[in-house]
Formats: C-alpha cells, sequence, structure tokens
C-alpha cells in the first residue's frame, strides 16, 4: 500500500482519513499528484486541461479552513463532458474547440462543496460516444485504455489522481474501468442531476466515477446523495448471469471468471446460476435503438450545421438512426421499460447479479476503445453498476468482474463490491 512518502498513490479513502488526522496536508497531496501528471501524462495523455496554480490555490484554502466534506483536500479529475468554470468544455470535438462556460455542473459543484480540489479536466472521446481521443492505457500504453471516459480511467490507474468523473451512456464507465483495472461505478439513472452535463442520449447518461478501492466509492456517494456507507451481508447471494451475449467472451476470461466465482463462493458468497429470460435476448438491439435516436436529437446542431466535422463512425451512427422509423424509439423505451420491471422481479431474492464487464483483455491499439456490447445491455435497465478488479489475463492486461443492481440499490452494490474486494485480496494472499 502506498504511504505518506507516495501520496498520489493513496486510496481516496486513505488519503482523507490522513488528511482528517494531520498526516497530509492538501497542499502537499495535490502537490504529488501534479508532479505525477507533469512526469507521466506526455505517455498516458489523460488530461485535455490542467490548471496547476488554480490547484495549488485551492487546496491551501482547503488546509486553511475545517474539512467542508467527504472530499476535503482530495483532487477530483473531471471528464471533459461535464461544466467546470472557466476551464474549457470542448466534449472531445473540434465542433466545440474553445468552449469556456462560466458555470460549474450541478456533479461538480456537489464536489467543490465536499471540499474537493480541481486539478483539470480529463480526456473523452468524441461527444462520449465511439471516436476515441489520444488516451492510452497504463497497464500497456499499446492498449486503448476503453471509453468513453478514457482520461479518468487512465488518470485513476496511473497515480494522478484518487478519484475521477465518469459517465455511463452504453459501457463508458464499466469497460475501461475494467481495461485498466480500477474501480469503476455507474449510478442508478437519474439518482444526480446532470445540469451542465452533455447530453447524448437522456433515457441512459448517467454519473459515475473511477476508484482505486470500492470503499472510495462511498465518499462520493455520500458527497452527491448524503447516502451512508451500508454494510454487505455475511454470505451474499450472487446471481451469475453469463447474458445472451456470452460467445463474445474471450475464452481466456471465461476460465478467469470461473475462477473468481470459485473465489468468492470460498468466501461464503452464495453463487445462483441465472439464465435471463427468452424476452431479454434482444436487450442490445433495444438499447441501441434508443442510444442512437436520442443521441440524433441532442447532437442534431453538430449533425446539421458542423457534419464534416464529426468522426465518420459517429456519422454513421447518427445516419442509422435517421434511417429508423419514427416511431421506433417509443417501442423501444416502451420495451426498456417492461424489462427493467422484469429483471426486478426476476432478481428480488439476489443481493446483486455477477457479469462480465467486457469481452476480455483491452484490445491492442489505440483506434478502437473495446466492444461496449457487454455493458449496454446492463446499462438499458437503469440500475447501479460496479467493476472490481482482479487479476489478469494472458496478454498480462488487468480483468476483473462487473456486479449489477436493481435500482436505487447503489449503497449496497459498493458494499457488496468492497466484500468481494477484500475476499478476492486474501484469497490471492492466502
Amino acid at each position: 500500500m502506498a504511504d505518506m512518502d507516495q501520496p498520489e498513490r493513496l486510496s481516496a479513502t486513505a488519503a482523507a482519513r490522513a488528511i482528517a488526522d494531520g498526516q497530509l496536508s492538501a497542499e502537499a497531496l495535490t502537490r504529488a499528484c501534479l508532479a505525477r501528471i507533469a512526469a507521466r501524462d506526455a505517455t498516458i495523455r489523460a488530461w485535455t486541461h490542467l490548471d496547476p496554480d488554480g490547484a495549488i490555490a485551492a487546496a491551501r484554502a482547503a488546509d486553511a479552513r475545517p474539512a467542508s466534506g467527504p472530499l476535503h483536500g482530495l483532487p477530483v479529475g473531471i471528464k471533459d463532458i461535464f461544466d467546470v468554470a472557466g476551464m474549457p468544455a470542448e466534449r472531445g470535438s473540434p465542433i466545440h474547440h474553445g468552449r469556456r462556460p462560466v458555470m460549474d455542473a450541478d456533479c461538480v459543484t456537489l464536489a467543490r462543496a465536499a471540499g474537493a480540489i480541481i486539478p483539470g479536466k480529463t480526456v473523452t472521446t468524441e461527444f462520449a460516444c465511439f471516436h476515441p481521443g489520444p488516451t492510452t492505457n497504463p497497464a500497456n500504453t499499446a492498449h486503448t485504455p476503453g471509453g468513453s471516459s478514457s482520461g479518468s480511467a487512465a488518470s485513476v490507474a496511473d497515480g494522478h489522481v484518487p478519484l475521477a468523473y465518469g459517465s455511463q451512456t452504453v459501457g463508458s464507465v464499466i469497460r475501461p474501468a475494467a481495461f485498466c483495472g480500477v474501480v469503476g461505478m455507474k449510478l442508478t439513472r437519474g439518482s444526480v442531476p446532470l445540469a451542465g452535463t452533455m447530453a447524448l442520449s437522456p433515457s441512459f447518461d448517467t454519473l459515475g466515477a473511477f476508484a482505486r478501492e470500492a470503499r472510495d466509492l462511498f465518499l462520493l456517494l455520500e458527497t452527491w446523495s448524503g447516502t451512508t456507507p451500508a454494510e454487505a451481508p455475511a454470505r451474499p447471494r450472487l446471481g451469475w448471469c453469463r447474458t445472451p451475449l456470452w460467445d463474445l467472451v474471450d475464452p481466456a476470461y471465461r476460465a478467469h471468471l470461473d475462477a473468481i466465482l470459485a473465489q468468492l463462493a470460498a468466501a461464503g458468497a452464495e453463487i445462483v446460476p441465472l439464465d435471463l429470460p427468452p424476452e431479454f435476448a434482444p436487450m442490445r438491439e433495444i438499447h441501441r435503438a434508443i442510444f442512437t435516436m436520442e443521441a440524433l436529437q441532442t447532437l442534431g446542431w453538430e449533425w446539421t450545421q458542423h457534419r464534416a466535422q464529426i468522426s465518420p463512425r459517429l456519422a454513421d451512427l447518427l445516419a442509422e438512426a435517421e434511417a429508423r422509423p419514427a416511431g421506433d424509439l417509443a417501442a423501444a423505451q416502451t420495451a426498456a421499460e417492461g424489462l427493467r420491471q422484469r429483471f426486478d422481479k426476476l432478481t428480488a431474492g439476489l443481493d446483486a447479479v455477477l457479469a462480465p464487464s467486457s469481452a476480455g483483455e483491452a484490445p491492442r491499439g489505440l483506434d478502437y476503445t473495446g466492444d461496449p456490447s457487454l455493458n449496454g445491455m446492463w446499462t438499458l435497465l437503469h440500475g447501479p453498476l460496479v467493476h472490481v478488479p482482479h487479476g489478469r489475463g494472458p496478454n498480462g492486461l488487468p480483468l476483473g468482474i462487473q456486479l449489477v443492481g436493481r435500482r436505487g440499490t447503489d449503497a449496497g452494490m459498493v458494499a457488496i463490491a468492497d466484500w468481494m474486494e477484500r475476499s478476492l485480496r486474501r484469497s490471492t494472499q492466502g
């Protein structure tokens, strides 16, 4: 575990405790994080904008006053789809070059009120969609970090900041968390206001975050909604869902998932096979119909006025949406809500559901952020999702497993993720 000689490596919980105990100052932590960024970001390219002087000034101010909240003195990276007053908010697109909002997004206001230090903005893919930015994977810079929250995941994985904001519309938190080997969480949709946040698909756009340990997420839940830490059941009852897309999962990752399940069972979890009924088979297609048609609406100005500056992949997606019958959106919305209600009933006897976080290790290359199919199907259901990192694959890249919860069970999912993390660590060490 990192110590005070490397404060930039501390988990958010450990850093917050050290600041509260007087063992570490907010300024020392912020300077250590900025030094790490200066040393590494030419390679990792996680940041699109930095304000070192502003961050140090904010840290000094934090040291001079009583603690203001759970994030007091902690540097937090902000994905460049969330407005931060005075900082660029270009959304990963040249169309919005030079855009500087004068107000913070609501979720950024909450972070500041909780005492967070904001050193800058992290790289997003184009409009939080599929066209990648320059960010590399700290585990192996020849591989993608995933997307769309590429810079946020990489910044936490590489020791730049202990926490970073992300968002998920398809798989933009869980997949980069899996590829970079950090904890990632998508909240229950609608649980935190998104004013000041770029819209892509309002039915799915949801706040999320990256951290080094699952329990760090409790600091964020308290910040966002006043939620207090929950306790995991002594013997959590966990459904295991291979999903209708199991054929997409790499064989080596399948074996790794089997090993994780065995370790969790040995630690006391009851693992219950969960086969989704046939009506869940079109989850991916239902999600895509809603996502593409809403993206055509939210990006209507960019599409009609600046089409030449939109990437080919996003242009294809928007053209696909234009070709869909107008009634497809309402039909897909009705089908989606039916599946949400069915899932809540289907899993009522379970504490959470386990599923693959991705198809496998991060793909090689930086021109593709990986297949989001195993994420979008769960995003459709609006519940909280958590990636718990554990182990590495045959190429030496991070792997882990995804927790899927019913709507409104966010604190319980973090508690179970923390239990899993500790159980898997003990299993590996023992």
